[in-house]
């Protein structure tokens, strides 16, 4: 099954409808700048943390360029059959748009 994906321009939409949004990248990364509101599941805890990703619609997944966030969207929508729609061009498409982040621990 393909995994669907989003444009940084959708999800500011979509979050600002309350859309749920998991951030894959390594604490080091999600310390350093995230999108605001972003939950933080590293990519290697994603298996243990399939609760994290059950909620009312889609849940959007997003790395720093959106290589890691496609795998997590493949593991998740394979083991849970979760709605999982992966953010094309990542947290660093977000930067390059100009749009605002968070920085430090959440």
């Amino acid at each position: 099954m393909a995994i669907e994906e989003i444009t940084v321009d959708e999800l500011d939409t979509l979050l600002a409808n309350g859309a749920r949004l998991i951030d894959v990248r390594e604490a080091d990364e999600f310390q350093g700048f995230r999108v605001p509101g972003a939950v933080h599941v590293p990519l290697g805890t994603v298996p243990q943390q399939l609760e994290a990703f059950v909620g009312d619609g889609p849940t959007y997944v997003i790395c720093l360029a959106g290589g890691r966030s496609m795998r997590a969207c493949e593991f998740v929508s394979d083991a849970s059959g979760q709605h999982v729609i992966n953010v094309a061009g990542g947290s660093r498409a977000w930067v390059e748009s100009g749009r605002p982040v968070e920085t430090g621990a959440s």
